[in-house]
């Protein structure tokens, strides 16, 4: 296995800290529970990940939504919506959902 170098947080964390800490309060104020719960956000942000591509992001936001409740059913939901708004590309990438 290869590895993959810092993550962009620990990047932005050396070279800019500044910027990492607007964009960490920036999540913390959007991920909290208010009119849509966290769960909800988190499906959405799953969503966005199969839109754009990022597969393994779709993966981790999928274990993390299920860690905060999510149920199969949603999640295949989710997957549902990625391909209807992103066609082929979106199913292919949001069936990482799924992954192991």
């Amino acid at each position: 296995m290869t590895s993959r170098g810092p993550s962009w947080q620990e990047s932005l964390k050396k070279s800019t800290p500044d910027l990492l800490n607007h964009i960490t309060a920036l999540q913390e104020t959007t991920t909290k529970d208010g009119a849509l719960t966290l769960k909800t956000k988190t499906l959405m942000m799953m969503l966005c990940d199969a839109l754009l591509g990022h597969t393994d992001g779709v993966a981790a936001i999928a274990r993390r939504a299920r860690s905060l409740g999510a149920t199969e059913n949603e999640i295949a939901e989710t997957v549902a919506v990625a391909f209807l708004m992103g066609g082929l590309p979106g199913l292919v990438t949001a069936a990482n959902a799924f992954r192991e």
